[in-house]
């Protein structure tokens, strides 16, 4: 059976949820207007990628659902989710100083 092409295979669409789900659920706990939202999102998207791609490089092999690296990919994820917000803090702090 081949497979065709333009659909996305099930790891990366099941990844896909779970970083859209890891930046929705970021944004929930701390808030913010939808341009943060998209920030949440990208960069859950970004870090989980990321982190995933480390896992692989490294060699990290636990709970992977098949091909995909999970705890690689949800720690990057979280990393990139935490300096998101920590950016985006700083900049909010010093926007209302100037006030």
């Amino acid at each position: 059976m081949e497979r065709d092409s333009s659909v996305p295979s099930p790891a990366f669409t099941f990844g896909f949820i779970l970083a859209t789900l890891l930046g929705a659920v970021f944004h929930l706990i701390f808030g913010g207007d939808i341009r943060r939202l998209a920030l949440y999102l990208i960069s859950a998207w970004v870090g989980f990628a990321l982190g995933h791609f480390a896992g692989v490089t490294f060699g990290i092999n636990s709970f992977n659902v098949g091909t995909l690296r999970a705890v690689p990919a949800l720690t990057g994820a979280l990393v990139a989710l935490v300096v998101a917000y920590s950016l985006s803090a700083s900049g909010r702090r010093k926007r209302t100083q100037r006030r």
